[in-house]
Parts: structure tokens; sequence; C-alpha cells
């Protein structure tokens, strides 16, 4: 291996190569997501009861999540859908211990599915090249070692200049930029095994109005941003360029959330005295609501859709 490579060859081997973070590591460790919460899977659920119903409620219809982690969105959901509605998880690490037995665990998604596919913090992660305009003006890739050092690299292909083009034309020498081809394909990949239903992707992202002039490829380790060093030990993420993917439907995570019925409001104070654990229980609900619809935090995330 040569010292320096571009960003996308090393971005592959970090996360997902043999010794790689999403190899050895699960997101709880490291960082919460809306995933993992049970008013996010209400939410979910929700939208795959609308689907189903849209349908005519087909016999083969399957809620299938890309990138699922722990599996705690289908766990959650496993008690909120009926059996004949198939549960897909997709994730390269081995299924864990104590999952319900009707979640199929793949490490690849079947070729076809009629339903709902989910990608909860998954093209973020999708490994992408990085462009940086050099101090003659030359937009080049910018390579790292694997100590997170950074250089100019070889120029452009044509594809990625013409990817930067249209969605992120950087010139002013330091500007960076993620080049995102990648993403744009994996989520093509995943819409065109969506025979019926829809497919949703939940992520970090930016439109072509509010590019950051610095790109935003970070690492994330033990619930702090760090530096990103593509040697295994941090989750290697950068925002996606959502307008560039081809979705059908774009909004923030707030305004889709609230769409489906959640509300970070809270139980009666009464409720407290005359059923103790349903107050909790509906308290506890209130919180999830009001991060996963905070405006400054997870609330921002945006919606990325497509309906068939």
């Amino acid at each position: 291996m040569s010292a320096f490579e571009r960003w996308g060859t090393a971005m592959a081997r970090a996360l997902y190569g043999p010794e790689g973070f999403y190899r050895r590591e699960l997101p709880a460790h490291h960082f919460a997501t809306s995933a993992q919460t049970r008013v996010f899977a209400d939410a979910v659920a929700t939208l795959a009861g609308e689907a189903d119903a849209q349908l005519g409620r087909p016999a083969d219809f399957a809620v299938m999540d890309v990138g699922a982690g722990g599996g705690d969105l289908l766990a959650h959901l496993a008690d909120r859908l009926p059996e004949r509605i198939a549960l897909i998880a997709v994730e390269l690490r081995p299924r864990p211990a104590g999952l319900p037995e009707r979640i199929a665990w793949r490490a690849a998604p079947p070729e076809r599915c009629t339903g709902l596919i989910v990608a909860c913090e998954l093209l973020d992660n999708v490994p992408c090249d990085v462009a940086v305009v050099d101090e003659h003006g030359e937009r080049r890739y910018e390579e790292v070692d694997p100590r997170g050092g950074t250089r100019p690299g070889g120029p452009l292909e044509p594809a990625d200049d013409r990817w930067l083009d249209r969605w992120w034309p950087i010139a002013e020498p330091g500007e960076r930029a993620e080049i995102g081809r990648p993403r744009d394909a994996a989520w093509q990949g995943l819409t065109a095994r969506l025979v019926h239903g829809t497919a949703l992707a939940v992520d970090y992202g930016h439109l072509a109005d509010h590019r950051p002039r610095g790109g935003t490829l970070t690492g994330f380790r033990d619930g702090r941003d760090t530096a990103p060093v593509p040697d295994g030990t941090c989750d290697l993420t950068a925002h996606v360029a959502v307008d560039a993917l081809g979705a059908g439907r774009i909004e923030r995570q707030r305004d889709a959330l609230r769409a489906l019925g959640v509300a970070a409001e809270r139980p009666p104070l009464d409720l407290a005295f005359g059923a103790p654990v349903e107050y909790a229980m509906a308290l506890a609900g209130a919180g999830e609501a009001a991060r996963l619809t905070d405006p400054a935090g997870l609330g921002a995330h945006w919606w990325v859709r497509t309906d068939r």
C-alpha cells in the first residue's frame, strides 16, 4: 500500500475492510441514531402501514433495513407490524443475539423488494473521493495517508469533474468538496430493487445553495467528533448532497415525523397519579420525540424518499 491514496479507497478499507470500523464496532457504542429509538420505529411503522395499504396489502410486503447495525429498528418493528410482513436486516456484521426470530439477517439485499426500504445514516458512510482546488485553481483529488495527513493528488476523472460542475462547483484555491457520485449510485442501486412501495434514506446532508466550503468529512469515536484518520479506529462520515440523489421527495426529518404523528408533547400531569407506568412511558416518548425533531440536531436530518 502506498503512503498516500484517494479518500474513497482509504474510507472503503477503514470502514469495511477486514479490520474496518464497521466490521468490528456497533454504531450504538459510538453514536446515537434515530433508528435506535422507539418513537422513530413508531413513525416507520406508520409509513410501512400506509405503503402496505396503498399497495393492497400484498403477500410479499417486506420492510428492509439496509445498514441495520444492531437491528434496533427491526426489533422495535417486530412488535408493531403484522406477522405477515417480512422484516429483513442487511448488515455486514454477524447477527446479534436476542433478535426476534422473524427478522431475516443478510449480508446483501435481495434483488427485488416490494414494501419499504429504509437506509438510516447509510449514505453518509458510502466511501467517496474528496476534491480540492490547488494553488493554481485546478481541481484535484485529495489524497490521505494512514495517519490522516493530506495532499493534493492527481487531476479529476471526467465523470467526477462533471459531477462537481453540476452539483458542487468549487473553484477557489483551498476549497474542498466530497464527490457524491458513489452516494448517488448507492441510492439508485437500492431504488432499482424496489418493485413497488417506498424507499427512504435518512441522513445528514446539504443542498446546492448551502454547500459547506471546506466539505464535511470527519471522524467519529466514542460519541465525539475526531480527526478523520483512515486507520479503522473511527467512523468516517461525510454529509450527503441530497439533491443530487434524484429522489422524488426531500424534506427535513422534523417535518416528516410530524406528518407521521410524532409530537413532543408532555403527557398530562394527572396521568402520573392515575397511571404512573403509562405516564413514565409517555414522558420518555415525548423526550425521544423532542430529540428526533430538534431543528439543531436530529430534526435537521433529511428524509429522501422515492415511491413506486
